[in-house]
């Protein structure tokens, strides 16, 4: 592996950091390198912070005149919570600037590097791409289609069923299985369920380490139960029940206290799935994990909304129970769903199949 490769995979480690901290912007990072040696490293720790460029640049000092720098994505050129780091880049005077992949937001996409070069800066595009795009796979989709990446996920038996005929699900997956979900939900900025999974389960859809996770809900007919434990502890704004006008205005009222209730356009009798992550986009949601049920995963499918499936398997077999999805009516093999670029992992006892649609 060239040398380029190497700070490259340092500066995509350093942007890792950010992970589930940075939202609405994307995770980044970024070496200063002079005569082969690291002068200074930089990440976007958080929405509003220092940007990866300008932590290692002003970590750097004087030391970043005449150095190369190493940086994950298209540094931007545009005011935003923080000023362009193209501006930074120049007058720290680096002289070479090396970028991980171009920046899809519409305002950027190229702009910077041609500022760069125009200032007298030599600038090569193009390293790690496929690993630097799927980082940032929800940035990439919220900035560039005003839509949430979507994941969806099922805790299920290896004949794709989550609970018994009974009802009876907890618990299918093992602790670590259950462990690992809590803690994968800190990477999103909201988990989403429908009414259903309230009624029955009462989650309280919180992350493994804390942090302010939208929690919505959907909700059609507005059944919610206002002492959910998914209100405890939570801000009103924090909540987002997505409902239709079948709402009683007194329910609305009501929830309206603990939770933003936003009426959305109903399609078939629920709350239009497309038309609802088009709200959420506007709210700076830009990655959204659906956690049940399977009527809400099958719409959610169906309306090929979801991008990635996260599937939970446990090494029992249940016979009849309830399926993991519903509501696909699937008639002939041609019409099933089939993911792309499938991984598979172990944990425990349990599988982790991912993939993409």
């Amino acid at each position: 592996m060239n040398n380029h490769l190497l700070y490259m995979h340092r500066a995509y480690e350093l942007a890792m950091k950010g992970w589930g901290r940075t939202s609405p912007n994307p995770m980044v990072g970024a070496l200063v390198v002079k005569n082969g040696k690291v002068m200074a490293e930089g990440w976007h720790a958080a929405c509003g912070a220092d940007h990866a460029e300008a932590m290692a640049l002003k970590k750097a000092g004087a030391k970043a005149k005449g150095a190369v720098l190493y940086v994950t994505l298209e540094p931007c050129s545009h005011y935003g919570r923080t000023p362009p780091c193209v501006d930074v880049i120049i007058r720290a005077g680096i002289r070479k600037v090396y970028i991980g992949v171009s920046d899809p937001n519409p305002l950027m996409n190229g702009k910077s590097v041609q500022i760069l070069r125009k200032a007298g800066i030599s600038v090569e595009i193009g390293f790690l791409q496929q690993e630097l795009t799927r980082m940032n796979e929800a940035f990439n989709q919220w900035i560039s289609e005003r839509m949430p990446f979507v994941t969806a996920k099922t805790a299920q038996t290896l004949d794709g069923k989550i609970a018994t005929l009974s009802g009876e699900s907890k618990w299918i997956t093992s602790r670590t299985s259950r462990d690992l979900a809590r803690r994968l939900r800190f990477g999103f900025d909201a988990i989403a369920v429908g009414v259903n999974t309230v009624l029955k389960d009462d989650p309280v859809l919180n992350s493994v380490p804390a942090k302010r996770l939208k929690k919505i809900i959907f909700d059609s007919d507005l059944k919610t139960p206002a002492h959910a434990k998914l209100f405890k502890g939570t801000r009103r704004e924090d909540v987002l029940i997505l409902t239709t006008d079948k709402a009683s205005a007194h329910r609305i009222k009501l929830l309206g206290r603990k939770a933003e209730v936003i009426v959305v356009p109903g399609k078939g009798g629920r709350v239009d799935l497309r038309r609802a992550l088009k709200i959420l986009a506007q709210r700076e949601i830009t990655a959204m994990l659906i956690e049940g049920g399977a009527a809400l995963v099958g719409d959610a499918l169906k309306e090929n909304v979801v991008d990635k499936m996260m599937v939970y398997v446990a090494p029992r077999i249940m016979g009849e129970g309830l399926d993991a999805v519903r509501g696909l009516h699937v008639r002939h093999l041609d019409e099933a769903i089939q993911l792309k670029r499938v991984s598979v992992g172990k944990i425990g006892e349990d599988i982790l199949i991912e993939g993409y649609l």
